[in-house]
């Protein structure tokens, strides 16, 4: 990458000769322009991201715009529609979106795709982007381009000046270990998300550190990895139980994981609460319609979808208190209870 003097500002030029193209080219990528190749659209992308441009406000693009200056629509870029999860959150999203006089673009952000490209067309109001990754080169062309992003609950640490907002996933998994510890459960196991996933990590260390902290080490916690799949949940509770058969209460991540765990103690001849209990995450509607029920530790996911759209626009209209900290927000999680927990088993061998 070319030096730049210390301080400065990088520039069109700078991104251009980091790419080996125009000025004008890189204006037109930025502009979501079609007539580039995907080629050099990659090289620009990577160039922005390499020396970290950003165009200064105001220099944006006004079409699409209507009297208050902001776009009539907002973009939720997201890389997969399906599951409850979702749905609660395109809820949320759709909801205040529509209260501010906006429409939202379902943008799906699939692999290797030029979804970004759509997105710099529409002059959109903003993006609030979930599921997905902040540090694709794809999300760096739309902060270069000015846009205003709020990421959900990002899956690695956001770029600065992103702003993000998510739920405490830390005390959630807090409270899911206080709640089998007090059950007398002392040998536990947790399925987790992906290992790089910041809210899986999150989730699993407060789990973790409610554990040691309650019992100064007296308790014992497995982990094994699921996901966020029911079938592979499933695998990862086999795994947890052919390595320690004594575990007495799982902590799924995610409800969705959580089925699978019901199937591999089913597939065990394990009862739910018996033998083992389960605590999930998300409190999706699923969770009440198994047998038995199950309790969970619930993260307000159609007020997250709300509150992103509420932050997106103050970020829109230059409502974010002019400081230079990103805003960083985090909604409460809290433990419902249902009957997939009950005590330790009498004869549960103690900790290893």
């Amino acid at each position: 990458m070319p030096p730049r003097p210390a301080g400065s500002r990088p520039t069109l030029s700078l991104v251009a000769k980091t790419a080996g193209t125009s000025v004008p080219t890189v204006s037109k990528v930025l502009r979501g322009g079609t007539d580039v190749s995907a080629e050099t659209r990659a090289k620009v992308m990577e160039a922005v991201q390499a020396v970290g441009y950003t165009r200064r406000g105001g220099s944006k693009g006004e079409s699409a715009r209507d009297e208050t200056g902001l776009s009539q629509v907002l973009d939720l870029v997201v890389t997969h529609f399906e599951g409850s999860w979702a749905n609660l959150l395109i809820a949320g999203v759709g909801r205040e979106a529509s209260a501010a006089g906006l429409d939202v673009v379902l943008t799906l952000a699939e692999p290797g795709g030029d979804w970004v490209s759509r997105v710099l067309r529409r002059r959109t109001a903003g993006v609030i982007g979930t599921l997905v990754d902040p540090a694709s080169h794809q999300f760096g062309a739309l902060f270069a381009a000015g846009v205003p992003v709020v990421l959900i609950d990002p899956m690695s640490a956001p770029p600065p000046g992103v702003a993000s907002i998510g739920v405490a996933n830390w005390e959630g998994g807090r409270m899911a270990a206080e709640h089998l510890l007090s059950l007398g459960h002392r040998r536990m196991g947790v399925v987790a998300g992906h290992a790089r996933h910041l809210f899986s990590r999150a989730r699993v260390d407060g789990f973790r550190g409610a554990a040691d902290t309650a019992t100064a080490g007296g308790a014992t916690v497995s982990v094994a990895h699921g996901g966020w799949n029911r079938a592979k949940a499933a695998t990862a509770t086999h795994t947890l139980l052919d390595g320690d058969p004594g575990i007495t209460g799982i902590f799924a991540c995610a409800d969705s994981m959580a089925l699978g765990v019901y199937d591999a103690l089913a597939a065990r001849g394990l009862r739910i609460p018996e033998d083992i209990s389960v605590v999930g995450f998300d409190d999706l509607p699923e969770a009440q319609y198994i047998t038995p029920g199950l309790t969970t530790v619930r993260q307000p996911s159609t007020e997250l979808g709300a509150a992103a759209v509420k932050l997106l626009l103050d970020l829109s209209r230059g409502e974010d208190g002019g400081t230079r900290s990103p805003a960083r927000m985090r909604l409460a999680t809290e433990l419902v209870l249902r009957a997939s927990t009950g005590p330790a088993p009498a004869n549960a061998a103690p900790p290893r």
